[in-house]
């Protein structure tokens, strides 16, 4: 019998076994294969499907309010590089215009500058139709102040004098206190940022309009070539949805200052000039913007010339709202502003909610533009040229 401690253990043959070789393997693999099926059904289900998009949305709704918390604390540099850039789209024709005749910095300077005196024309122009006419407004709400105080003592609710006084002097406690002197400098520091931001604004617009296109023509330089058609169309694009945008809203807002100011002269209506620029103003808020001018302009003729003159005023705004929206915004506005009514609603409440007035002036167009680079990069705007110059081709034969 001998010994050995350092024997090799044989190997166990599976064929010995009668088990076919490899039938280990083969089974471990078929558990792999099955339990990477099961999961890959998990998420090809329709629930599956469903959870995959919620995901996707909820990263996409996360980064979008990071995004947009981080645009907030930034406001002071943000909003003036928005409106810089739009006020930039809008005047660029006219700088490409000057730039045949004159050089590049030359044009710039031409247009920012005439710009500027049209604007200081207007403000000016303002001012002293505000200052003509206020002896005349301050009298009218002298009396209309006195009406009010004969209403009141005529509620069945007993109001006495004193009680009225008493409230006058409160009025005038709470403007003289610290309270009200905290809100004096809150307002003050906002003249200060507004003052910031419109000087940064005008520096921004200069730049716009002297090197845009060397400008977009730097950030396409680090765009990847495969996707650099894209990003120039969305660039293009971008400029004449913001340009038509502008222009078509600045020629509505015109045409509804004029027609509700010239109302208002043959009316009589007092400042009545102040009231048609405000009309243009509003203008630039969609939906909302004329209705608020137009109730504004209505209660002036109410309280200075009676309510026949302000219901005449009043069917006068119901007109021109009718003719904008029959009309002339589908006209002007067909290609810059394709949204639908209740997008833009939504566009103006956000707006309203994030940046306040700026904000709701802003919406619609920044959403205009948005949606026109969604169709460049989705092939959508491609289909609708298309069937657009198969239109045209077919109402010419």
């Amino acid at each position: 019998m001998s010994f050995r401690p350092f024997s090799k253990r044989r190997r166990r043959d599976p064929a010995a076994d009668g088990a076919p070789a490899g039938a280990a393997a083969l089974e471990t693999h078929a558990d792999t294969s099955a339990g990477r099926e099961r999961l890959a059904s998990m998420w090809s289900d329709a629930l599956g499907r469903a959870g995959t998009r919620a995901t996707q949305l909820l990263v996409v709704i996360v980064l979008t309010g990071a995004a947009v918390y981080a645009l907030l604390q930034l406001s002071l540099a943000v909003l003036p590089l928005l409106i810089a850039l739009i006020l930039a789209s809008a005047l660029w024709p006219l700088v490409r215009l000057m730039r045949r005749f004159m050089s590049p910095l030359l044009a710039a300077w031409t247009v920012f500058l005439g710009s500027l005196v049209v604007l200081g024309g207007i403000g000016t122009g303002i001012v002293f139709a505000v200052r003509a006419e206020w002896p005349t407004l301050v009298e009218q709400g002298v009396e209309g102040f006195n009406e009010v105080q004969g209403m009141i003592r005529n509620l069945p609710v007993t109001i006495t004098q004193e009680q009225i006084d008493n409230g006058i002097q409160t009025a005038t406690d709470f403007l003289a206190s610290s309270q009200f002197g905290a809100g004096a400098l809150s307002g003050l520091s906002a003249a200060g940022s507004f003052l910031t931001g419109l000087v940064l604004l005008l520096v921004i617009l200069f730049f716009f309009l002297k090197d845009g296109d060397r400008i977009w023509e730097f950030f396409l330089s680090w765009v990847p070539r495969r996707n650099e058609t894209k990003w120039r169309s969305s660039g293009t694009r971008s400029v004449e949805t913001l340009g038509g945008y502008i222009r078509g809203t600045a020629t509505i807002a015109l045409v509804d200052a004029v027609a509700i100011g010239v109302a208002l002269w043959i009316l009589q209506v007092p400042l009545a000039l102040p009231l048609a620029v405000i009309v243009f103003i509003t203008s630039f808020i969609p939906l909302v913007g004329a209705t608020f001018a137009g109730i504004l302009a209505t209660l002036v003729a109410l309280v200075a010339n009676g309510p026949v003159v302000a219901l005449i005023v009043l069917g006068v705004v119901i007109l021109v709202n009718q003719l904008e929206g029959n009309f002339l915004q589908p006209v002007v506005m067909a290609q810059a502003l394709n949204l639908h009514a209740l997008v833009i609603l939504l566009a103006l409440t956000i707006g309203t909610v994030l940046g306040g007035l700026v904000g709701a002036v802003l919406a619609v167009p920044l959403t205009a533009v948005g949606w026109a680079v969604v169709k460049i990069w989705t092939g959508r705007d491609d289909e609708q040229q298309e069937r657009a110059a198969w239109k045209r081709s077919a109402a010419k034969s």
